[in-house]
């Protein structure tokens, strides 16, 4: 194996919205929601303390819409992808830099009463949804029947401009 670099984030947490659902002039779906992280340690005066971290989550495709379609604010779930920064500008001009996780492969957690949902919906208790090794796009996405897998938007084709909010 050569040397080379990795960026790979792992995430286990719970979301902060619903994720919110748009779709590219493509007609890929792009989700956007937030995951919060907690991380529990002892101050110096010995108290416990709690850190939450917020990471903005961004999904495509299949995935976008099976984000959409099973997740909802206070689910526990598993991400794993890359992360990217965007640098932009604010309203006085000051060069701002945020970050966001692209999900590659997400794994609803939690128990199976955590998952039940409305009507409608379905229930997503031990579902996993993983964005394989960029294909050529499919002729017809898979449908709920065969939902595992949704496909990967080739990363040097994402930019900044692509993402509708």
């Amino acid at each position: 194996m050569s040397a080379g670099s990795v960026n790979k984030v792992i995430l286990i947490g719970r979301l902060g919205k619903d994720p919110e659902i748009k779709y590219m002039p493509s007609g890929d779906a792009v989700a956007k929601f937030s995951l919060a992280t907690d991380e529990v340690f002892k101050d110096r005066s010995g108290e416990q303390q709690r850190r939450t971290e917020w990471h903005n989550i961004v999904a495509w495709k299949r995935l976008a819409e099976i984000c959409g379609e099973y997740l909802t604010k206070g689910k526990q779930v598993y991400i794993e992808g890359s992360i990217r920064s965007r640098q932009w500008e604010d309203q006085n001009g000051i060069k701002r830099t945020s970050y966001e996780i692209v999900a590659r492969e997400m794994k609803m957690l939690g128990s199976k009463a955590d998952s039940e949902r409305p009507a409608g919906r379905g229930t997503g208790a031990g579902f996993d949804a993983a964005e394989p090794a960029p294909d050529p796009p499919a002729s017809d996405p898979p449908g709920p029947s065969s939902l595992p897998r949704a496909e990967a938007r080739p990363e040097s084709e994402i930019t900044d401009e692509d993402i509708p909010f």
